[in-house]
């Protein structure tokens, strides 16, 4: 079976109003089989909505009427061993199961709203591998910074990151890559998403006081060679996981920032004392996910592009170094060309099929270093950064653009979350 003959099925039982165990199957099914990583159920006024994200947004897939949806809440929370009874508060669980011979983990939330209960769905492929650090779309001089700070014995590696930037993946690709007989792994992960042979894996509970701080410390009591701690929220974390890094060993982590120069700037707003930034941080990594140009692609005119976007491309241009540009596009730039999306059946009329990665890797130069020492902004930061050679994400996108994999709409949608 196919996604669309799954959405027929769906729409079907919806509207005969009998099996909901057959109506939650499928919702399942049809969200799984349109390679989709969230289901959302949606009470409004007067109708609910099912929706299903796919490559990053959200797309409406049906309308049922409301009588049924209390019928569907309870089905689900049977499913997950949530209280039926229950729905004046959020409640989280938990569905294994195999479909199409996938192995999945469906993390599922409920949330009380005015009309009725939410339900948000995602959708964890436990049969995945996971990707190497080469299958990442991760190029030439950011791949080397990586592969060169995971190498080292200690220091910080940070993530940057908001919602739907590919962060878990980075993370567990760059643990399999660290993952050697020879060395103690630990992570502490909310929640644990892929169950990684080697690695001692735990995750976060902090209804009973089992919170990031307190298994950094514990953790630092189990001989560990690397660490690696989901998300630094709070001053405590950030203090425990610099200490570990200055006493010889390697901390991976994540935290809440637009780009990789914000992230000193968020460090610094924890109290940490600046001069400890560039003696524990080997590099900060900000990235994001865009999508991927489907083959039914046409090239664009100048006239389509624009001319402030020419400019913005010529300025990015301009500041990438001529090494880089010789790896990536040296051949392109004799008569550049844009391509747009269009849609198919292939892509099912959205131009689009898939994602790829953009990344911005932050090295603390020995100018960058002065500038985090003198308290400046993270605007001057990014710009000394940028002197200093580094791919941000808009140049990425820009490479990434003129090498077809991607559109210069896309490319912007997410460079201008930069907001510089």
């Amino acid at each position: 079976m196919n996604y669309k003959e799954a959405v027929t099925k769906l729409k079907d039982l919806v509207y005969k109003w009998d099996n909901i165990q057959e109506v939650c199957d499928y919702i399942i099914l049809a969200a799984v089989l349109w390679w989709s990583s969230d289901v959302h159920v949606e009470p409004l006024t007067s109708y609910v909505r099912l929706r299903y994200r796919l490559d990053g947004e959200l797309r409406e897939i049906l309308e049922y009427q409301n009588f049924l949806h209390s019928w569907i809440v309870a089905r689900f929370k049977i499913m997950s061993d949530l209280k039926i009874d229950e729905s004046r508060i959020p409640q989280d669980g938990r569905i294994s199961t195999t479909i199409e011979w996938k192995s999945l983990d469906l993390r599922v939330s409920t949330l009380p709203t005015v009309h009725w209960e939410k339900i948000v769905m995602r959708i964890v492929d436990k049969s995945k591998t996971i990707p190497t650090l080469n299958e990442l779309w991760i190029e030439w001089q950011n791949f080397d910074l990586i592969k060169k700070a995971l190498a080292l014995p200690n220091g910080v590696i940070l993530t940057s990151w908001p919602t739907w930037s590919g962060k878990s993946t980075t993370l567990y690709s760059a643990l399999t890559d660290l993952n050697k007989i020879n060395v103690n792994i630990m992570t502490l992960e909310d929640p644990v998403e892929n169950q990684v042979d080697g690695i001692s894996q735990s995750q976060v509970k902090p209804a009973i006081g089992y919170t990031f701080a307190y298994w950094l410390r514990t953790a630092l009591r189990q001989d560990p060679d690397i660490i690696m701690v989901w998300e630094m929220r709070d001053k405590e974390t950030v203090d425990i996981a610099i200490e570990a890094s200055l006493t010889w060993h390697l901390v991976l982590s994540t935290i809440h920032t637009n780009n990789a120069a914000e992230t000193i700037t968020r460090i610094i707003n924890m109290w940490v004392q600046p001069f400890l930034i560039p003696a524990s941080v080997n590099i900060i990594i900000a990235q994001r996910l865009i999508k991927k140009l489907c083959t039914c692609k046409k090239p664009m005119t100048p006239t389509e592009i624009g001319k402030d976007t020419l400019d913005n491309i010529k300025n990015a241009i301009n500041t990438t170094s001529k090494e880089e540009l010789e790896r990536r596009i040296w051949d392109k730039l004799k008569s550049p060309v844009f391509y747009k999306p269009v849609g198919c059946d292939k892509c099912e009329n959205l131009g689009y099929k898939w994602r790829v990665w953009l990344y911005e890797v932050l090295e603390i130069t020995p100018w960058v270093k002065a500038m985090i020492l003198s308290g400046a902004s993270a605007f001057n930061i990014n710009n000394q950064a940028i002197k200093d050679w580094m791919i941000s994400l808009e140049q990425d996108g820009i490479m990434k653009a003129l090498n077809w994999l991607t559109s210069l709409e896309e490319v912007y949608r997410v460079a201008k979350t930069q907001n510089w």
